[in-house]
């Protein structure tokens, strides 16, 4: 075991969760002992337009574009504030936002070479980077893979014009192909495919075209994901104001399981509620970044609005550009959260429930106490068939699937 997980992280002070009424930027953490980080997160929050469903941070470009050199710096210097604070030898990188790939190329170069200078690049297992098919261009797909990236996570949503449009995406779905051709020319290894489904307006059809057009690209991952109305976001607004029609649950569900079995039989393992990886003899090619969030490992968000969980301590950089570049060294940061057993307790089961395998069961009796409201919730799922357990875990149902949010939302 490396040293630094047997550390115990104390928070010098620790402060109050941020609310309403509290509504000034908390001070991040110090970190009187290096913690182990087991995955990085960068957040780049520029966008080419801010699409009606999405309620990550971003800011709309050209407006902040003359920012991208202010940002790139500022995220630099946090990089190397954290790296004095933590042991960021992490096994995966993933740089999210935001559109990374809409950060110009000389910019990249300087993040780049500062994650390869800390010494971060050289042990990852995985370096994905998300990027919207518009922006990928040789010369950037060239510059990511001498970085080290060897996975894109490409944001397709969908190719049909009339469901772009009612998600407020601009690309041209025939971009789609043409940056992977790109990505894969440049020697980028591994492809996911991220798309939406039960969009306002989707039939069955179109949902077949779109699985139909994303496997033609030999994808080696899809992340298929059923449309939510998220809090302040524009298209919940349109919802509320009669603008949309939200697809029926029914339609969803018959959705839902046409996935199940469609990429089961492409070759496809089912790995985590809304994610699948192309089977191979190496074993399935699942995003182990993510794994990392579901087995509630250590991670470090940089970047504004990036957020991060170590050694049961959670926290989120203030999502404000402006804020973010005037803080420094450390970056103002917000829900401030220290280590609470019962949370703790509620977020494993709800992210290894998450996960197909689910959790094990030598966990599930030690960790649960028998008089923990929890068992009560899992003995319902398990008589009506929501639950099951194998020899070895418990996990739900494909019947359970199709409620996953709602069971989760019952055991937190």
């Amino acid at each position: 075991m490396n040293d630094a997980l047997s550390h115990k992280l104390t928070l010098l002070p620790l402060q109050p969760k941020q609310s309403s009424d509290n509504p000034a930027p908390l001070q991040a953490p110090e970190f009187p002992e290096f913690q182990n980080i087991d995955a990085l997160y960068l957040h780049v929050p520029f966008c080419f337009h801010k699409c009606h469903y999405c309620d990550f941070y971003s800011l709309v470009e050209p407006e902040n574009r003359d920012r991208q050199e202010a940002f790139t710096h500022r995220l630099i210097r946090e990089l190397n504030h954290r790296s004095k604070q933590l042991h960021i030898k992490p096994e995966t990188l993933f740089v999210g936002g935001g559109t990374p790939t809409l950060l110009r190329e000389p910019y990249w170069q300087q993040i780049l070479e500062t994650l390869d200078a800390l010494a971060i690049t050289p042990g990852l297992r995985e370096f994905t980077v998300e990027a919207n098919p518009e922006t990928v261009t040789p010369e950037l797909a060239r510059t990511l893979v001498a970085g080290g990236v060897g996975r894109v996570s490409m944001g397709a949503q969908s190719f049909q014009p009339e469901l772009l449009k009612a998600l407020e995406r601009w690309h041209d779905p025939a971009s789609v192909p043409r940056a992977v051709d790109i990505l894969r020319s440049a020697g980028v290894k591994q492809i996911n495919i991220d798309l939406i489904f039960a969009i306002p307006g989707q039939t069955m059809a179109m949902l077949e075209a779109d699985i139909n057009a994303a496997l033609a690209l030999q994808p080696d991952h899809l992340s298929c994901y059923g449309l939510t109305y998220e809090p302040q976001t524009a298209l919940t607004q349109r919802l509320k104001m009669g603008q949309v029609t939200p697809a029926d649950e029914s339609l969803e569900k018959q959705m839902y399981e046409y996935l199940l079995d469609r990429l089961d039989a492409e070759g496809f393992e089912h790995y985590e509620v809304s994610n699948w990886a192309r089977r191979s003899p190496d074993g399935p090619r699942v995003c182990h970044h993510n794994m990392a969030y579901w087995f509630n490992r250590n991670w470090l968000g940089c970047g504004p609005g990036a957020g991060s969980h170590v050694a049961g301590y959670r926290w989120k950089n203030l999502p404000n550009l402006g804020k973010y570049l005037a803080n420094e060294p450390e970056p103002p940061v917000q829900d401030v959260e220290g280590p609470d057993e019962d949370r703790q307790l509620g977020e494993a089961l709800m992210l290894g429930l998450r996960l197909r395998q689910g959790v094990t069961l030598d966990w599930y009796q030690s960790a649960v106490a028998p008089k923990d409201s929890r068992r009560q919730v899992i003995e319902d799922m398990l008589h009506y068939g929501m639950m099951e357990q194998t020899t070895t875990h418990l996990r739900l149902t494909r019947q359970g699937l199709l409620v996953a949010d709602y069971i989760i939302g019952k055991l937190l």
